[in-house]
């Protein structure tokens, strides 16, 4: 471990591998280290289904019902893959996909006066026509299907290069509650659009101008033309299963790994990162990338997430007994100010034993009682077999690290998809590199010595 790295890398959470990934692959030296025994920290999947009830204080253990403990891998932090979204990019540019099967999410759901309804799923070409004529009568009236099918055709034909597609919309200052207005879109159906389709967790975005919220209902409608259930895949064996694959890159490409390694300092001279000392020995660095459990001096807290992982022996009432599937309750519902989310996978994804499901609901808290919070999308998962709680707060570093040389990753969010983590993998990127992500940096040499070596 004495010795010199480009890169040191602190914690194998998904943010920290991929950027291990991507720094090995651009030839850099990297040493990744972590104190915990495991990959993953916080985005790990917990096996065997004792280890989680241990985790969680529960001294009894599972009972019998639950089947082998060996059978489950349960996510500590539920996410959704878009399939055409960046995480996918990632795994593909980098061929990482090669150690990893995935499985199409069987539907999305949206909630609406204590009822869900799916969201509806068909080919691109016919987002635009036949969309609507699939909603739910009660998601949408008739003329408001009609209203809506122009939205639709409007967003599918948006071409930001290509002013003849704007209609009178300028996609840099025109907001988006200004868009809705020009369709004369009703609440429901603006919910619907903003949680369900351009997956914001607040309605924030609604002042904001309306190209990004475009390109959002573009992505997904994208994602759902890949697969058709619905536009979000999830790997077999969980979640656990992405930072090993990335690591594995960093490792080809010379990498260097070491778990259970405790970090008893970072190292800085004139207000600089030089090294991490473990163990009494030190590695030095240039640059340090770690979460943010590491440097508890250099982050502020930006709020909490609750988390409750609920076990199932049955699917979700009104899904069409789907084996996966991720609901979105719009904050407008429930009187809250960010949606909750529910997703759920079960035996078919090899994350729990047979004939059992694993639905977790999340969300941002807003007040000193959060179980309260979540209580809508309990309700919906009844009965529950065994409950686990968290409550994690989120952390933000306060600086950008352009004087220290070291990166912090932000906490993960409590959205069910990895957009806002890839954003965040591409911010710190930008930092270190000095120049913005190009995913064409992350692309195996074709001749390199380590890529052939592991055809």
């Amino acid at each position: 471990m004495d010795e010199e790295y480009d890169v040191i890398v602190l914690g194998t959470g998904l943010t920290e591998c991929i950027l291990s990934g991507i720094m090995s692959v651009n030839g850099k030296k990297v040493l990744h280290m972590d104190r915990n025994p495991y990959y993953g920290g916080e985005s790990s999947s917990i096996t065997p289904l004792e280890e989680l009830y241990k985790r969680f204080q529960l001294l009894e253990g599972p009972p019998e019902s639950m089947g082998r403990g060996r059978d489950w891998n349960v996510d500590l932090i539920p996410k959704f893959l878009m399939a055409n979204g960046q995480l996918v990019k990632m795994l593909l540019y980098t061929e990482v996909t090669r150690y990893l099967d995935f499985k199409v999410v069987e539907g999305s759901f949206v909630y609406k006066g204590g009822k869900i309804y799916k969201v509806p799923s068909t080919e691109t070409e016919a987002l635009a026509s036949s969309f609507p004529c699939i909603v739910s009568a009660d998601l949408m009236g008739m003329f408001e299907k009609r209203r809506f099918r122009k939205f639709l055709v409007f967003v599918a034909n948006f071409d930001e290069n290509d002013p003849k597609t704007f209609e009178g919309v300028d996609p840099q200052s025109t907001s988006m509650r200004e868009v809705y207005r020009k369709f004369d879109l009703g609440q429901d159906v603006i919910d619907f659009t903003g949680h369900a389709l351009a997956l914001y967790r607040t309605d924030d975005y609604l002042d904001q101008p309306c190209l990004e919220t475009i390109n959002r209902i573009k992505l997904y409608s994208e994602s759902l033309a890949r697969y058709g259930k619905s536009p979000y895949l999830y790997p077999l064996y969980g979640l656990g299963e992405l930072p090993q694959g990335f690591a594995r890159l960093s490792a080809i490409y010379g990498g260097t790994y070491m778990l259970n390694k405790p970090v008893d300092d970072i190292i800085m001279e004139n207000g600089k990162v030089v090294g991490v000392k473990s163990e009494g020995e030190v590695a030095r660095c240039k640059q340090l990338i770690c979460d943010p459990s590491y440097i508890p001096d250099r982050v502020r807290k930006a709020g909490q997430v609750i988390r409750i992982i609920c076990i199932l022996s049955h699917p979700i009432k009104n899904t069409n007994d789907a084996n996966s599937c991720q609901i979105i309750i719009p904050q407008n519902q429930v009187n809250r100010k960010s949606d909750i989310y529910v997703c759920m996978i079960s035996y078919a994804h090899n994350v729990a034993a047979q004939g059992k499901y694993i639905a977790i609901a999340s969300t941002t808290v807003e007040t000193a009682e959060p179980e309260k919070e979540v209580e809508p999308a309990l309700e919906l998962l009844e009965p529950i077999d065994q409950k686990f709680v968290a409550i994690s707060d989120l952390y933000e570093p306060i600086d950008d690290g352009s004087e220290s040389q070291v990166f912090c990753s932000c906490s993960y969010d409590a959205t069910t998809h990895f957009e806002t983590t890839c954003n965040d993998i591409k911010d710190i990127y930008k930092r270190m590199a000095g120049s913005a992500f190009d995913f064409e940096n992350m692309k195996r040499k074709q001749n390199d010595v380590f890529g052939e070596a592991d055809q």
